[in-house]
């Protein structure tokens, strides 16, 4: 189970690396317009915004790789940083767009089930 979970979480932390990607290099791209559905204006002004976003999902990424390659003694560093996730996954799904419960909540709360029960 626990292999089951460590890979489950490094999909979710390479999910974080792929928003950073997004939000810091793309958002007034075609791409991070079409994906967030935006304006060249909206993105315009909201692109630092957006970049800082970016930049916190990179940590997320990074905490969670910590936590992989610090092996069980990383079960902390791993519930920590999945607990982070679902909560702004949460967050984010009530306050942005539901989608975000499905693209990021969910799959960092069956990685955190499964590292609880391994």
């Amino acid at each position: 189970m626990a292999m089951v979970a460590n890979i489950l979480i490094g999909l979710v932390a390479l999910l974080h690396v792929y928003f950073l990607i997004l939000e810091m290099f793309y958002w007034d791209k075609p791409l991070g317009l079409r994906t967030f559905g935006l304006t060249p204006e909206s993105a315009a002004a909201s692109r630092s915004l957006a970049m800082n976003q970016g930049l916190y999902n990179g940590f997320l990424a990074a905490g969670l790789l910590w936590g992989l390659v610090s092996g069980s003694a990383g079960d902390p560093v791993k519930l920590f940083f999945l607990g982070c996730i679902v909560v702004a996954g949460i967050f984010g799904g009530l306050t942005a767009s539901r989608k975000i419960l499905i693209i990021q909540a969910f799959p960092a709360a069956v990685a955190l089930g499964l590292v609880l029960i391994s």
